[in-house]
């Protein structure tokens, strides 16, 4: 079997999540689960998501529909302020660490 692969049922039990929210999370797109005789896993290269979705859904009571809203305007100011990294390279303009938003936009709760 893969060692990147996680068993959700024992993931649940050790962090607490509820089933029910993974489920809700594939439903919305938000993570991919894989069936293996009828078991699910989830790729190691999802936790962190899983994590901060977890710490939206249970300490700060966001909707699943609220996740995937927060989700989707990260990653476009992650796209962004990449172009903008890109931008000032061929301009040969010099990033300021004030101007950097990396550090603010990497949610690790």
């Amino acid at each position: 079997m893969d060692r990147d692969l996680i068993l959700i049922d024992d993931y649940c039990k050790n962090s607490s999540v509820e089933i029910e929210f993974i489920h809700s999370l594939e439903d919305a797109g938000l993570i991919i689960t894989r069936i293996l005789d009828d078991v699910k896993y989830l790729d190691s290269s999802q936790l962190g998501d899983l994590e901060t979705f977890s710490h939206l859904y249970y300490d700060l009571s966001v909707n699943v529909e609220g996740i995937d809203i927060i989700n989707n305007l990260l990653t476009k100011v992650r796209q962004m302020e990449r172009e903008l990294s890109v931008l000032r390279r061929q301009f040969g303009m010099a990033s300021f660490p004030e101007d950097d938003f990396e550090d603010f936009l990497d949610i690790n709760f």
